[in-house]
């Protein structure tokens, strides 16, 4: 008698309910890792060395632009985490170039993304070493695509100035940030450094959790009133399939170490649609025009929305092509 007249307490289902479970299982998605991307940018602020940076980077800006889309290899977060961490990595001296190519390859250059990838598209059986990396077209293209677009966006901030890109908050702790043997000087114990990271990552939390929320709301409101069965009616051609599923990737927001086994039953679309989706929403989706308002100035968010959307659109197909031509030739 209990369990029915429990069920009977239960709430009829309502559009709220609806929008409220999204938001709920999408936040409980992304909340740990931004905890873990800021609690990682609040010891990089308190014990990683100002002039660290300086010294395993190359000199030559170029070269280093080019290392820095490998650099998810070594801190492997997905898009939730990467923002608060490269805004502590720009303050503790990391070139701005850099800075950006690693928060748009983070996400998508690194091993998790890289085997959820593999598994989505049933790729992992094919590859059992480096010879037969190419019988992999999805995981390979995305992996190439997502760094060459992370590196062109970084080369084009070579010759741009902190405070042209970084709101001012931001780019005051820039140019506030302590050189030479003053960056070297007195450290606080160890006990004090710590309590400094958690300050740090309590702060970073707030900031950027606050922008994620936002982001959140909207993509819940989406995903539940919004018909997706409407996009079958664009997915046979490429010219609306591609800026329709990038549309889709924006809003749905979904993780970088998950997306895959979004797109990949998405059998109505091209693979060159699903690798559009791939690449494009690990970069830029909705929750993370929030996040990157916190790092970046307004006109900044909308010009790198709008330069993602065309250069990743325009390349999807030809990348594609050329992602599955790769064996022949090679062979």
């Amino acid at each position: 008698m209990f369990l029915p007249s429990f069920l009977a307490a239960m709430p009829d289902p309502s559009r709220f309910g609806d929008v409220l479970m999204a938001f709920l299982s999408i936040l409980f998605e992304g909340a740990p890792y931004i905890l873990v991307g800021t609690l990682l940018s609040g010891f990089i602020d308190a014990f990683l060395p100002a002039r660290l940076l300086e010294r395993m980077l190359p000199r030559n800006r170029v070269l280093s632009t080019l290392m820095a889309g490998f650099l998810g290899l070594i801190f492997p977060v997905c898009e939730c985490a990467v923002v608060p961490v490269v805004r502590r990595l720009v303050q503790k001296g990391l070139p701005l170039s850099c800075a950006m190519t690693y928060l748009l390859s983070a996400p998508i250059i690194n091993p998790i993304v890289v085997v959820s990838t593999l598994t989505a598209f049933k790729e992992f059986q094919k590859v059992d070493g480096l010879a037969s990396v190419l019988d992999a077209p999805m995981t390979l293209g995305r992996l190439s695509l997502g760094y060459v677009v992370a590196v062109i966006v970084g080369l084009l901030m070579l010759r741009l100035r902190p405070r042209q890109v970084l709101r001012d908050s931001v780019a005051d702790a820039v140019e506030q940030r302590p050189t030479g043997k003053e960056a070297e000087g007195a450290r606080a114990s160890f006990d004090g450094r710590l309590v400094h990271a958690m300050r740090t990552a309590m702060r970073d939390f707030l900031d950027t959790g606050m922008y994620f929320t936002v982001g959140v709301i909207i993509t819940s409101i989406f995903n539940t009133q919004v018909n997706q069965s409407l996009l079958d009616h664009v997915a046979g051609n490429d010219w609306l399939a591609i800026p329709s599923i990038m549309a889709l990737g924006f809003v749905l927001s979904l993780c970088s170490t998950s997306d895959a086994f979004i797109a990949a039953p998405m059998a109505v679309f091209s693979n060159a649609a699903k690798l559009a989706f791939l690449v494009f929403g690990p970069m830029m989706d909705v929750k993370l025009v929030f996040m990157y308002h916190a790092v970046f100035r307004r006109r900044v968010v909308v010009i790198l929305l709008l330069g993602l959307f065309l250069l990743i659109g325009f390349l999807s197909v030809p990348w594609m092509q050329l992602m599955q031509a790769l064996p022949t030739w090679i062979h």
